[in-house]
């Protein structure tokens, strides 16, 4: 006799999960979704209409999820607002939104879907990953009623989140995440939740933390995961617009990782108008495997494997103490190469690469920078500059910085220092930079021309020094350690 669906699908998570026990390692995917939109309204359409337009997303994802389970994915991360998009007013996103449980109620929406209120979404997500036996983890909005004896209540009598969901491969809603640093205009449909939440869950091969693209760049709860709760492997959907010379997404995400020494699983949306691009399954030692397309419109599954605790793995990085060698190094007063210029609203103190080789230092405030190089050849149509930058970041957000990098500008006038670059000829035989730094969260960037990552290209001493490990490098974009100092902020 065959056995039940149900017996069925126990035996084969079951099976899985003794599989993931053998094996210190586990196979993640990641799809970069091209979401499909609603018109743009500020009157709500009809749930009908609304679930629609869900479905239509979600039958990419279906097909996703289905290769990835195929090629022997355990887990799978989909993108920030990948289900519906954007484009809403606070009333026009209601439509979209469901009343999501505390995964404390042990519910499997796909055999259960009428527990609790209507959801479709998520019994759809369940059976996703039911019927695939696979770690669905995907991004929706989250509704929840209020009344007037709540002092912070909103006016229309209910809270809207932007909200992660994990479903384990049985379908049971493992994770749900209430996104804490909402993105500029995203405060106009969604709320703050009250306080910043921190989300693990366990799985047979690690823990997992989960939170949603701005997010990261706060303690909380992104470094709270990581350093106090000590999660394995972070899920990070995400709707990321590309800021060149280092906050484009494969790069700071890959540094990420590699400063605080997880696994990091990033599913981006994919929308070139709003220079949306990079799926990334990043380790501590550098990138697995990683997507980045500008030019066509197409979503992107990515599989790679990962170890299960990466802490552990003797390939994960040695702690680094960043300040080390540079505060060794003796201060220069400010030379006449020093002249200010602006990345992404923040005013840098540059200092230009006159010479085919030297050691160079640039610092402003507490913050020193210092650079040992020798191009492969100096040209005259490029200009590269030592930056550094200490102070307080204002523009859609406030958090403090630190960062020291060497970038090559736009064009010959230095005026243009600073700003997006893709493309770059010079090669370096050696680079080796480093900085004061008064935080111990630093991340390590290199980036080639094309937008390219260059994992086991480059390496970070213990001391603090980021140097190459290729001679010559390919053609260099910018070679960046990014600080945050949280503590200020």
């Amino acid at each position: 006799m065959l056995p039940s669906q149900p017996l069925l699908h126990a035996a084969v998570f079951a099976l899985a999960a003794l599989q993931a026990l053998a094996s210190d390692t586990f196979i993640a995917a990641v799809y970069e979704h091209a979401v499909i939109l609603p018109d743009a309204t500020d009157e709500p359409v009809s749930p009908d209409d609304a679930l629609a337009l869900m479905n239509k997303n979600m039958d990419v994802l279906e097909g996703a999820i289905k290769e990835a389970a195929q090629q022997g994915a355990h887990i799978i991360v989909t993108p920030e607002v990948g289900i519906y998009g954007w484009r809403f007013t606070r009333e026009a996103i209601y439509p979209y939104l469901e009343d999501i449980p505390d995964p404390a109620v042990n519910w499997v929406p796909c055999t259960d879907p009428t527990r609790f209120a209507p959801a479709p979404v998520q019994e759809r997500l369940s059976c996703m990953a039911r019927n695939n036996s696979i770690y669905v983890v995907a991004n929706m909005g989250d509704k929840k009623p209020c009344n007037a004896s709540d002092p912070s209540c909103p006016s229309d009598g209910r809270y809207q989140y932007n909200t992660d969901v994990v479903f384990d491969p049985e379908g049971k809603l493992v994770a749900r995440y209430h996104k804490h640093n909402l993105f500029m205009s995203e405060a106009l449909f969604f709320n703050y939740p009250k306080e910043p939440e921190a989300v693990t869950f366990e799985t047979p091969f690690g823990k997992f933390g989960i939170f949603t693209c701005f997010d990261i760049l706060f303690r909380k709860p992104a470094v709270v995961l990581v350093s106090e709760l000590q999660v394995d492997t972070v899920l990070f959907p995400t709707a990321w617009m590309n800021v060149l010379p280092f906050l484009t997404a494969v790069e700071f995400h890959s540094a990420w990782a590699m400063g605080m020494r997880v696994n990091f699983l990033a599913a981006n949306t994919h929308h070139t108008n709003l220079s949306m691009t990079e799926g990334g399954i990043y380790a501590p030692d550098g990138a697995r495997t990683y997507y980045y397309n500008m030019k066509t419109e197409d979503g992107r599954l990515l599989v790679a494997k990962l170890d299960s605790h990466p802490h552990l793995s003797p390939a994960s990085p040695p702690a680094v103490s960043w300040s080390s060698y540079a505060s060794s190094v003796k201060r220069f007063s400010p030379n006449d190469h020093d002249f200010e210029g602006l990345i992404f609203h923040d005013k840098f103190t540059f200092t230009e690469l006159t010479k085919p080789e030297g050691n160079i230092t640039v610092c402003q405030k507490d913050l020193c920078c210092h650079l040992n190089y020798k191009m492969a050849g100096k040209r005259e149509d490029e200009v590269y500059v030592l930056g550094a930058f200490d102070g307080l970041h204002v523009v859609e957000g406030q958090y403090y910085l630190q960062i020291c990098t060497l970038l090559k500008c736009q064009s010959t006038d230095r005026n243009t220092c600073g700003q997006p670059v893709e493309t770059a000829q010079t090669k370096f035989e050696m680079f080796s930079l480093s900085g004061t730094f008064g935080t111990n969260y630093v991340f390590p960037e290199v980036l080639y021309s094309g937008v390219e990552l260059a994992p086991g290209e480059f390496e970070v001493l213990n001391d603090g020094r980021l140097m190459s490990k290729t001679r010559p490098t390919k053609p260099v974009i910018t070679v960046t350690l990014f600080g945050r100092w949280y503590e200020k902020d």
